[in-house]
């Protein structure tokens, strides 16, 4: 079926979604499942007592048949489906589609969410909480010996938590837009991540109702026009690590010790980060991921990481955004292929695919590939004069660009990897056509172009002040003139940062993220470039740190692009030649 109407049957009303077996089947067929095979009971409720007596409460999922089944455990903060109210219907869907495919499917709330007891640190409890409900699941009449891991963003992180190390019947795992590296998404390049921090922070106070469920109440409060303002005012807060108040309406400890405590080596990043176990993990992983998510970045390391220490993992690319509903539907059809390979012995369901499969954006085709990134031919777009990007060398004589950035009036972010639903691909001519952003844009392409791999920008800079940011954007500008940004990245300006020359310039290098992007024929690439993306990473405000309780002054910036400055766009180009050998290897 068409993807448009999974995405319309996606938002078919509660009473649709998991009430009626006939929904579900239609979704079912949409997403490519193979058929139902059993009746599912529920058994809500289920204490399961920690080490430290705390109790945490699970919803088991299970067929109407004699069995055995594998087990498939989610770990969540956002609410199992007894604690969802109006909303059970919904919660209740993806792990019923499981269960009706013959598995049990455990779903636990994590530690002081909801009714499950104890106190709510993000992270910090996950470890030892997971650890010891692997032992509660493995003791149980019902288990069979299989055990799996599934679910995204916390979801996923509850999985690598206790992924290092686990024990044998930890069979297979399926983290979806996750990572195991939550400093590196917090700190990019030496900024923070205000606007997903922030916004989590408001979330998920926000969530819990009344009886400790998440009623009707908490749902109008989090949809509210008070809230969104709330939130907007606390995005324009000086200093930002105070902006929890404002959103909230009292501080948030976990968001101040995230804003505050920078060290990726300190004892609590060095707590929470599993990246350096990674080495350790047996279990198969299939990593889902999306082009736009918060975590891109971080997962894409978790694959290599994986790659260095002997495993195979799986890996397949969505075009989504975090908080895109097609995630969660996209991950059930994912996590059951996975589980019905490595859960119930079907491996040669692993020949049926290659193991990196990754959607390419612009076009409607998929691909697959034995390994990421795949070879690529790296083209420089060189930065010209009056907005020009081309892959000829820049001339020896080219003035170079100036703007202004103001930190009180920060150039905006627009759609790209952020934790909202305004979040993902956006026209950004509204941003461009500001005065502290400068645009590079090719002429009408003459054939289409695959850039398909990391991307990066070269840039020769000065800047009035010591602590600055540089930006840069990608974007496709299709033929009705609408700018849709496609990956971005940042690089923050410090003493000691940079390639200092000879002429008093910096030369830096800005990691734009990964991409699979077809730019078709009579499309333009465009580069944007400026000093802020506010409030995806928050507002240098120029004395090199983060808290500043005032705004700093404006900088004034200068771009270079001449024979001596030869500032770059280096796209990893894919050619259908390539491709084809690809499919041969």
């Amino acid at each position: 079926m068409a993807r448009r109407t999974i995405a319309g049957l996606a938002g078919l009303g509660l009473a649709g979604l998991g009430l009626y077996a006939a929904r579900r089947a239609l979704i079912a067929r949409a997403l490519g499942l193979r058929p139902a095979e059993h009746p599912v009971r529920v058994e809500r409720d289920i204490p399961v007592r920690m080490p430290d007596g705390a109790i945490l409460y699970a919803d088991r999922y299970t067929p109407r048949a004699a069995g055995p089944f594998p087990t498939i455990l989610i770990r969540t903060p956002y609410s199992r489906a007894s604690e969802s109210g109006p909303l059970r219907p919904l919660t209740d869907f993806g792990h019923i589609l499981f269960a009706e495919r013959g598995y049990n499917v455990v779903v636990q709330g994590v530690r002081g969410r909801f009714r499950s007891g104890g106190e709510f640190d993000p992270f910090v409890h996950e470890a030892a909480d997971g650890r010891a409900t692997l032992e509660w699941v493995a003791a149980q009449p019902w288990f069979e010996g299989n055990l799996g891991m599934w679910g995204a963003s916390y979801l996923g992180y509850t999985q690598w938590a206790v992924a290092a190390d686990a024990p044998d019947y930890l069979k297979a795992i399926v983290p979806l837009i996750t990572t195991t590296r939550f400093w590196r998404s917090f700190y990019p390049a030496g900024s923070f991540a205000f606007e997903t921090a922030l916004r989590w922070a408001q979330l998920t106070g926000m969530m819990v109702g009344a009886n400790n469920t998440f009623d009707l109440t908490a749902l109008r409060r989090m949809s509210s026009r008070a809230t969104r303002t709330a939130l907007g005012t606390a995005f324009g807060h000086v200093p930002i690590g105070e902006a929890d108040v404002v959103a909230t309406g009292g501080p948030v400890p976990f968001f101040r010790r995230w804003f505050a405590d920078t060290d990726q080596e300190g004892d609590y990043w060095r707590r929470v980060d599993h990246h350096r176990g990674i080495g350790q993990v047996n279990a198969a992983v299939h990593l889902v991921a999306g082009w736009y998510d918060i975590f891109l970045g971080g997962q894409l390391a978790d694959y290599t990481a994986l790659l260095a220490a002997g495993r195979t993992p799986y890996l397949t690319v969505l075009p989504r955004a975090h908080t895109d509903t097609m995630v969660q539907l996209e991950g059930l059809r994912e996590g059951l292929w996975w589980f019905d390979a490595h859960l119930k012995g079907q491996r040669e369901l692993l020949d049926q695919r290659r193991p990196v499969r990754l959607a390419l954006m612009g076009s409607r085709e998929w691909h697959e590939m034995d390994f990421w990134p795949p070879p690529a031919r790296l083209t420089r777009h060189y930065l010209h004069g009056e907005g020009m990007l081309s892959t000829a060398a820049p001339a020896s004589h080219s003035p170079p660009d100036r703007y202004t950035y103001d930190p009180r009036d920060p150039t905006p972010s627009l759609g790209g990897p952020v934790l909202s639903e305004l979040g993902g691909p956006r026209d950004q001519r509204a941003i461009e056509a500001r005065g502290d952003i400068l645009t590079y844009t090719t002429p009408p392409l003459p054939a289409d172009l695959d850039v398909i791999g990391p991307v990066r920008l070269e840039l020769f800079v000065r800047s009035s002040q010591h602590h600055t940011d540089f930006i840069g954007r990608l974007c496709d500008v299709r033929p009705d003139g609408a700018s849709i940004n496609v990956c971005e990245g940042l690089f923050r300006v410090a003493p000691g940062r940079g390639e200092p020359q000879p002429d008093g310039t910096l030369r830096i290098e800005i990691d734009l993220w990964s991409t699979a992007q077809r730019f078709g024929r009579g499309h333009r690439v465009r580069l944007d470039v400026c000093s802020a993306a506010h409030p995806r990473w928050a507002a240098n405000q120029g004395d090199g740190g983060l808290s500043s309780p005032s705004y700093g002054a404006p900088a004034e910036q200068t771009i270079f692009h001449d024979a001596a400055h030869p500032s770059a766009l280096v796209l990893p180009v894919v050619s259908a030649k390539t491709r084809e050998e690809m499919a041969s290897i």
